[in-house]
C-alpha cells in the first residue's frame, strides 16, 4: 500500500531549476519537498561550468557593465526570434535579475562577472562584446556538512590544489603562448591556498552553484529526497494534485496542495525519445548531460495533457567521442584556436569552426546527406597546433594518449594524403582544402566562412598569432584528425509554458497545478543560444517564477 504524505508544493528534480523553485516556494511560506531520481543532487548544473546568462542583474551593474533592460530585450528578440512569445521573453528578462537578487539573499552564493566572455552574437543589436554572463564565486563545501557527499560530480574535475573559474580556461589553453597563461595558473593555486588556510573546501563552477542552492534549501528546511524517481503525476478533475514516486522501494503518493514544479531535466539519455523526436544520426552516447536525465518528467507532463515544443533540438556542441573512462569531450576552445579546420567526408570545409557551438552542430545536421556526410566530420590540425596549445588536459608538446588513437577518435599521419586515407576522405580534396585555407590564414581573412569576423570567434583564440588571432596555416607535419560528432549539454525541448512557468495544453490553456522549468520545458532561447549560461539562467529564473506563482498565484 502506498504511503500518502502532503506538502504545499512538490518539486521534481534537484537541479538548478528545481532547487531555485523549491527555495522560492519555501521562502514564500510553502511547505515544500524536492524529489530526485538520482542518488546525488545537482543534476547537469553540478557538472557544468555554471555560466549564467541573466541580463541586467545586480552583479553586472555593480561591476559597471552597461546593460539595460531595453538593450537586453532588443538582443534577446533578435536571438530567439519570432517563435518565442514576447511575453515569455519579457518574463525572463524581468524576473531574471530578481531571481539573482533572491539567491544572493537566501543562499551563500556569490557571483562574479565573466568579463570578456562575449555574448554569442555580439554584433546583433543589444549584443555585448564584453559579455553579460556571470558565474559563482568560490563556495565553501563545509557549509553543506554531510550533504557534500551527495553532490553530483563535475563533468571535468579541476586540478587538485586549485580554484578554477570558467574564465581561466581561456588563458590556460595559451599557457605556452602568453604570459597570462602562467599567471592564471599561479593565481588558481594562490586562490586555493588562501581559502584552504581559512579552513574552507573551495568549490567553483557547477559544484559551487549546486552546492550553494542546496545550502539554501538546508537553511529553509526543505527536504531533498534522493533515490526517489517520479512514477507519474496525480491528476484530479483536470488539476495536477501531486505525484506518485518510489522511495526505498516503497510507493509514495505525495499530494501537493498548491501544485507541482517539474524541473527534472531533459531526455538526452533516453534513446527511444531521441530517435522519436530528433534527426539521425542520434543516440545517447554523445551527451554530457547527467545520466539520470531520461525524460521522465516530460513524459509525465505529456500524459497529463501538456503540449511539447522544441523536442527536435538540443544544446548542441561539437563532441570528440573519446574512449572510456574519459567519454565524450565537449570541444570548446580547441576548435576555436588557430591552426585547425573542420572538414566533411568529402574533405571540404563547411562551417566557421569558431562559431557558437550550437550553430556548428545545426550546420552539421542541415548539410548532412547520404551523398556528402557531415556526421561525423573531422577536425584537422598539425604539429604546430600540438606544440602551441593545451588540448583537454594534454599539455603542449606532449603526445596525445595512445587510447585516443586506438579508439579511432584521433588519427595521425606524416602526410595530408596519408591522413586522408586514414579518415576516409578524398586526398586531393583534403589537400586543396588545406591549401586554400592556408592562403586565407596567411592573409588573415577567412573569405569562405567568416571565421574571426565576430568578436565571439576570438574569445578562445590566440592574441599572439598574426595576422589573425583565429587563423593559422596547417603546414607542419605530422597532421592530426579528430572525429567530431553532434554532442550536447542536454536536450532543449519539453513542456510548453507561459510567462508564469505554468504548463500549457496544445490549445494554449493552462493545466492547473503544473509548472515546468529548465530542460523539462521548451527553452525561452528558441533554437538559438544568447550567451554562456543560456541554459542555467532561464532554468533558475523560471524555477523562481514557478515558486512565486505556487505561493501567490
Amino acid at each position: 500500500m502506498a504511503v500518502t504524505v502532503e506538502y504545499d508544493a512538490v518539486v521534481v528534480g534537484a537541479g538548478a531549476a528545481g532547487m531555485a523553485g523549491a527555495l522560492a516556494a519555501a521562502r514564500n511560506g510553502l511547505r515544500t519537498v524536492v524529489i530526485e531520481k538520482a542518488a546525488v543532487f545537482g543534476g547537469s548544473a553540478a557538472r557544468s561550468g555554471a555560466g549564467i546568462w541573466v541580463p541586467n542583474n545586480e552583479v553586472l551593474l555593480a561591476a559597471g557593465v552597461p546593460d539595460t533592460a531595453a538593450k537586453a530585450g532588443t538582443y534577446l528578440s533578435a536571438v530567439a526570434g519570432a517563435g518565442v512569445p514576447a511575453a515569455f521573453r519579457q518574463s525572463f528578462l524581468a524576473n531574471g535579475p530578481r531571481a539573482i537578487s533572491f539567491l544572493l539573499r537566501w543562499t551563500p552564493l556569490r557571483f562574479r562577472w565573466m568579463e570578456g566572455y562575449s555574448d554569442y552574437y555580439p554584433e546583433l543589436p543589444g549584443g555585448m562584446p564584453n559579455g553579460r554572463s556571470i558565474e559563482p564565486a568560490a563556495f565553501d563545501g563545509n557549509i553543506l556538512g554531510a550533504e557534500l557527499a551527495n553532490l553530483n560530480a563535475p563533468y571535468l574535475a579541476t586540478p587538485a590544489g586549485t580554484v578554477v573559474y570558467t574564465t581561466d580556461y581561456k588563458w590556460l589553453a595559451l599557457i605556452a603562448r602568453h604570459p597570462k597563461g602562467l599567471a592564471t595558473a599561479t593565481e588558481m593555486t594562490w586562490r586555493y591556498l588562501q581559502l584552504a588556510a581559512q579552513g574552507q573546501k573551495p568549490l567553483t563552477m557547477g559544484q559551487a552553484l549546486a552546492g550553494g542552492l542546496r545550502a539554501g534549501l538546508l537553511a529553509a528546511n526543505v527536504p531533498v529526497w534522493l533515490n526517489t524517481p517520479l512514477v507519474d503525476l496525480i491528476v484530479e478533475g483536470g488539476r495536477v494534485a501531486g505525484v506518485r514516486a518510489v522511495r526505498n522501494g516503497q510507493e509514495y503518493l505525495i499530494r501537493a496542495r498548491r501544485g507541482v514544479l517539474v524541473g527534472s531535466g531533459g531526455f538526452e539519455h533516453n534513446e527511444r525519445m531521441r530517435k522519436q523526436y530528433q534527426a539521425e544520426p542520434i543516440g545517447v552516447d554523445w551527451t554530457v548531460g547527467t545520466a539520470s536525465n531520461t525524460g521522465d518528467g516530460i513524459e509525465a507532463g505529456e500524459r497529463a495533457g501538456a503540449a511539447l515544443g522544441l523536442m527536435d533540438d538540443a544544446w548542441w556542441g561539437p563532441m570528440i567521442p573519446l574512449p572510456e573512462p574519459e567519454g565524450p569531450y565537449f570541444c570548446l576552445s580547441e576548435r576555436t584556436l588557430p591552426g585547425n579546420i573542420f572538414v566533411n567526408q568529402a574533405g571540404k570545409r563547411f562551417v566557421d569552426e569558431a562559431a557558437p557551438y550550437s550553430d556548428v552542430v545545426h550546420v552539421m545536421y542541415s548539410k548532412h546527406t547520404a551523398a556528402v556526410p557531415h556526421i561525423p566530420c573531422w577536425m584537422v590540425t598539425d604539429q604546430e597546433y600540438r606544440n602551441r596549445y593545451l588540448f583537454k588536459t594534454t599539455s603542449p608538446l606532449l603526445p596525445y594518449p595512445d587510447s585516443w588513437y586506438a579508439s579511432g577518435a584521433v588519427h595521425r599521419d606524416w602526410t595530408i594524403e596519408g591522413l586522408a586515407t586514414r579518415i576516409g576522405v578524398p586526398a586531393a580534396a583534403l589537400r586543396a582544402t588545406i591549401e586554400r585555407f592556408n592562403a586565407q590564414a596567411r592573409a588573415g581573412r577567412d573569405t569562405d566562412f567568416g571565421r574571426g569576423d565576430s568578436v565571439y570567434d576570438a574569445y578562445f583564440a590566440d592574441p599572439t598569432n598574426r595576422p589573425s588571432p583565429c587563423l593559422a596555416p596547417l603546414a607542419l607535419p605530422p597532421y592530426y584528425a579528430f572525429k567530431i560528432v553532434p554532442g550536447d549539454l542536454g536536450t532543449k525541448g519539453g513542456m510548453v509554458t507561459d510567462a508564469r512557468a505554468r504548463v500549457l495544453r496544445p490549445d494554449g490553456t493552462v493545466i492547473p497545478g503544473l509548472y515546468a522549468a529548465g530542460n523539462a520545458s521548451a527553452a525561452v532561447m528558441g533554437r538559438s543560444y544568447a550567451g554562456a549560461g543560456s541554459t542555467l539562467g532561464p532554468a533558475m529564473t523560471f524555477g523562481y517564477v514557478a515558486g512565486l506563482d505556487l505561493a501567490t498565484g
